[in-house]
């Protein structure tokens, strides 16, 4: 009966996987964006000059 149990979780893991490798693949064909928003940031510092 556990050994079932560890089967089955086993499968669902590598479908999971599989599915997740899938969508990043696919992704981009479907519209779906995966970089981050482009902006530049400017801060200002301050060195001590010692």
């Amino acid at each position: 009966m556990l050994g079932k149990l560890f089967k089955l979780l086993f499968i669902l893991v590598i479908l999971g996987f599989i599915g997740l490798v899938g969508f990043a693949y696919v992704g981009p064909f479907m519209g779906v964006d995966f970089a981050p928003p482009k902006t530049e940031i400017r801060m200002p510092v301050t060195l001590d000059g010692s």
